[in-house]
């Protein structure tokens, strides 16, 4: 991995990294992208953007290297205000859902739920769409991630990143590999195992250790074995904790010995943290994608298109795919990234292989009614 792409990490986790220098700070943004973020979303359409994603979710300018944002203000003269607020979908629909829900706008002109959330936004009717004529790029797309059976027409919604939920381990506390699912309820590692406050991940892993496919859910039924075990964890004392993103912070320093970990960012802990480790279990691995969506009432819809414009070039792609080390929707990625750093571009984690990716398994879309009795059961036992 070459050093552009990995001095960001320096021993410092997410929470660390944001909490000491503020969401833009984080992102190591030039002077225009800061004056952009003091003055707000202007109005205009096509001259200002505003996006709200996820922590270390794009590279950085750093030295002479600019980072995405950067290189698309200057490519475009488009304004934008990057920043990273979005730390779990549902913290974040709670966030959103006085304002859309009362017919109102927010802030962002574009998001980046993860497909299931998405998913209910769209159906909530509190999304505009996608002014497709205008992304071009979009032909760069991967056929599987565009046209989700949540958006069968691809009017709403196109992807940023994909990854997979498996298990993340720190090998200086357990003491070994690990493999299975089971695993994360080793007795041995008892008060040292922490879950994600993501549900289908953290459900949807249980239930594949227990030979249940989240793919074919239609009923609360379908996974009440997964919860029943769960709860029975964090009653032994088993979880030391549930968290969003940040649970990279307990990885690192060892507070959890393993976890429900994503892919991208494990990969992205590894240079600096050679003794944290990912395993799609044996028993088969979540895959998820994160898609960017335009809320409902988001005025700079030109904006909009001239950045998924941008960011679907493979070259673009592949820089930021060298960053966020995650599963990219663009093709052509892999040969770019080869051209920057061979060993990501060989790494099936990034580039699944036919065998990978027949271990992984996605959640089937859930009513509203079904959704709602997860999501009370899931609250339940982790206390949110």
């Amino acid at each position: 991995m070459n050093t552009s792409t990995t001095s960001r990490r320096s021993g410092t986790t997410r929470r660390q990294f944001l909490a000491g220098t503020g969401a833009l700070g984080a992102l190591g943004l030039s002077l225009p992208a800061l004056l952009a973020a003091c003055g707000g979303g202007d109005s205009g359409g096509a001259d200002s953007l505003f996006f709200e994603n996820w922590p270390l979710y794009i590279d950085p300018t750093e030295g002479a290297t600019l980072g995405t944002v950067d290189r698309f203000m200057e490519a475009t003269g488009v304004k934008m205000t990057y920043t990273e607020a979005y730390n779990d979908n549902n913290e974040y629909f709670a966030k959103i859902q006085p304002l859309l829900g009362a017919g109102k706008s927010i802030e962002p002109d574009v998001i980046a739920p993860t497909f299931w959330l998405a998913g209910r936004l769209l159906a909530l009717g509190w999304l505009e769409k996608l002014p497709l004529d205008k992304i071009p790029n979009a032909v760069n797309l991967e056929p599987s991630m565009q046209n989700p059976t949540w958006d069968p027409t691809g009017e709403y919604s196109l992807p940023w990143q994909a990854g997979m939920a498996g298990v993340a381990y720190n090998i200086d506390v357990t003491g070994r590999e690990l493999k299975s699912v089971e695993d994360l309820f080793d007795p041995a590692f008892k008060g040292k195992i922490g879950m994600l406050t993501e549900m289908r991940d953290t459900i949807g892993l249980i239930m594949l250790g227990l030979g249940k496919d989240p793919s074919t859910v239609t009923s609360f039924d379908d996974a009440a074995g997964a919860f029943d075990k769960l709860d029975k964890a964090k009653s032994d004392g088993q979880i030391r904790a549930f968290t969003g993103n940040d649970y990279t912070d307990d990885l690192v320093s060892g507070n959890f010995a393993a976890c429900v970990g994503w892919s991208g960012d494990v990969l992205q802990l590894q240079k600096d943290s050679p003794h944290v480790r990912f395993v799609i279990p044996e028993e088969g691995g979540t895959s998820w994608a994160d898609v960017m969506v335009v809320p409902k009432g988001a005025k700079n819809t030109d904006a909009v298109a001239k950045w998924m414009n941008f960011v679907y070039d493979p070259a673009q792609a592949a820089q930021l795919s060298a960053y966020v080390q995650y599963v990219s929707p663009v093709k052509g990625v892999q040969e770019e990234l080869a051209k920057i750093d061979p060993d990501l571009a060989a790494n099936p984690l990034m580039f699944p292989d036919e065998t990978t990716s027949a271990r992984l398994r996605s959640w089937a879309t859930l009513t509203e009614e079904v959704e709602a009795e997860f999501d009370a059961a899931f609250s339940r036992i982790t206390g949110a």
